[in-house]
């Protein structure tokens, strides 16, 4: 471990009265709350966050940290916490989600609820997305509340439900629909993709200012239904099966945006040659543009997806018995359009792209609204940065767009600057043990530099001083 980021974890530099944490005697009881929060099952659906819930309230009672519940359906609660400051600025509000998704347990080694450390991780279902988020939020409460840290604006803990594929409407969008005073906010932090770790070092310190929009269809075919034995030109599976085909082949047109620009600018800064002149030739449009994204698709899918409203084919269903010919076909589409489609126009290019009167898009329900991004000069990024200098040295901090989805989309529609965070993985990790993986696992050490990041980031944006890494 380097010597800067010993002198990091073993102790910050707070404010007024030198105040400081010291981060070696603090990892027991982040492995404590987070393996405790892990251990509960609160697969979506259906769910089940009232034992989260519970757990978090009796954590800051004890700590005599203010808090109350807010339902929609009782199983379902949130919580909400709040640490007072002199109101000179507006609150800031750090969340997390309290459900995960479901397990296949067969592929697991371990039980996903276990929470078993082992070489150096944590294994379960929930360490990566979110109650590694959750328990960070969880600490910098308990830390801001012990240290006696002046704070210029409230602090507010949101522990949310069903963030998880929810069609109920009982976190997010029942909170700022229904008690929104109880969150509102200047500033947001909640999940994000987090940092990079390559060469045994965190190269890259992501902070999302933006995201793409679920906007899912059904592809509904329609045919004669008969005996198998009986070919028939109107096959539903067959008409659905081109179709679905036409889409995952379709390459949708690339386009950059102000957040994706400056991430793929200070990207090429840091990256291999033949990479940056990848990333550079995307920047300057033309055959050379075309050409990086071609490339991007093949091997980097993240990258090219934020560039690309994209499309997914995700579930297919047809058939009660193999010898009979259904009346119809269904797939489902993931689709993640980028903040400024025009999906009226895009749904009407898909139905070009089909060219197949058999074959009906369906818009499925979406919850989340298109928003602009929140700003890279405010406050709330500038102490991201700063915090990210002080437990990530020599990392590069940038803003990027999410491709996955988040309730910041509902917050930033309401008025909030939100950012997303997380901890600090390899690429192989994030491919193989991240969010909805067959088998999730976060390490001991990103977890404690996480928890570390999110209160450094807190108490600089919340108090009277920003927090200087020590020297």
């Amino acid at each position: 471990m380097a010597v800067s980021l010993v002198a990091t974890l073993c102790a910050v530099a707070v404010v007024r009265g030198q105040r400081t944490v010291d981060w070696n005697a603090q990892r027991a009881e982040i492995l404590r709350h987070f393996r405790a929060l892990v251990q509960i099952d609160s697969s979506s659906p259906p769910g089940n966050e009232r034992k989260v819930v519970e757990y978090l309230k009796g954590v800051l009672d004890k700590e005599g940290i203010p808090s109350e519940t807010f339902a929609q359906d009782p199983n379902r609660p949130n919580l909400v916490g709040r640490l007072k400051g002199r109101g000179t600025r507006r609150p800031l509000l750090i969340l997390a989600h309290t459900d995960v998704v479901p397990v296949q347990r067969e592929k697991w080694p371990v039980d996903p609820f276990g929470a078993v450390v082992q070489d150096g991780y944590v294994w379960g279902r929930g360490t990566t997305d979110d109650k590694d988020k959750l328990t960070a939020v969880l600490m910098t409460m308990l830390l801001v509340k012990r240290s006696g840290v002046p704070l210029d604006r409230d602090l507010i803990l949101l522990a949310e439900s069903a963030e998880e594929a929810d069609t109920t409407g009982a976190g997010i969008q029942f909170m700022v629909n229904q008690h929104f005073d109880a969150i509102d906010a200047e500033f947001a932090i909640t999940e994000g993709p987090g940092a990079t770790i390559e060469d045994g070092r965190v190269r890259v310190v992501q902070i999302t200012t933006s995201e793409k929009v679920p906007r899912g269809v059904r592809l509904i075919a329609t045919g004669t239904s008969g005996h198998g034995s009986i070919p028939r030109i109107d096959n539903a599976v067959s008409h659905l099966a081109a179709a679905v085909d036409k889409l995952a082949t379709w390459r949708t047109p690339m386009r950059l945006n102000d957040t994706t620009r400056l991430y793929f600018e200070k990207l090429a800064a840091i990256s291999t040659p033949d990479r940056a002149a990848r990333y550079r030739s995307l920047i300057g449009g033309g055959d050379g543009a075309a050409a990086a994204d071609r490339d991007m698709a093949e091997s980097e899918p993240t990258h090219y997806s934020v560039v690309h409203t994209s499309i997914s084919p995700t579930m297919l269903q047809a058939g009660v018995a193999p010898n009979v010919i259904p009346s119809t076909a269904e797939a489902t589409i993931d689709i993640r359009a980028l903040p400024d489609e025009d999906m009226p126009a895009f749904l009407a290019a898909m139905k070009t792209v089909i060219n197949d009167p058999a074959v009906a898009i369906v818009p499925r329900p979406s919850f989340r609204p298109a928003t602009p991004p929140s700003p890279v000069d405010s406050a709330m990024f500038r102490a991201l940065e700063r915090a990210a200098a002080a437990v990530y040295p020599g990392a590069t901090t940038m803003p990027s767009m999410l491709p996955a989805a988040t309730d910041m989309a509902q917050l930033r529609a309401k008025g909030v600057q939100a950012y997303g965070v997380g901890p600090a993985l390899t690429p192989d990790e994030f491919a193989q043990h991240a969010w909805h993986s067959d088998v999730e696992r976060l390490s001991e050490t990103s977890l404690y530099q996480f928890v570390e990041f999110v209160w450094t980031a807190v108490v600089d944006v919340g108090s009277p001083q920003p927090v200087r890494a020590p020297r």
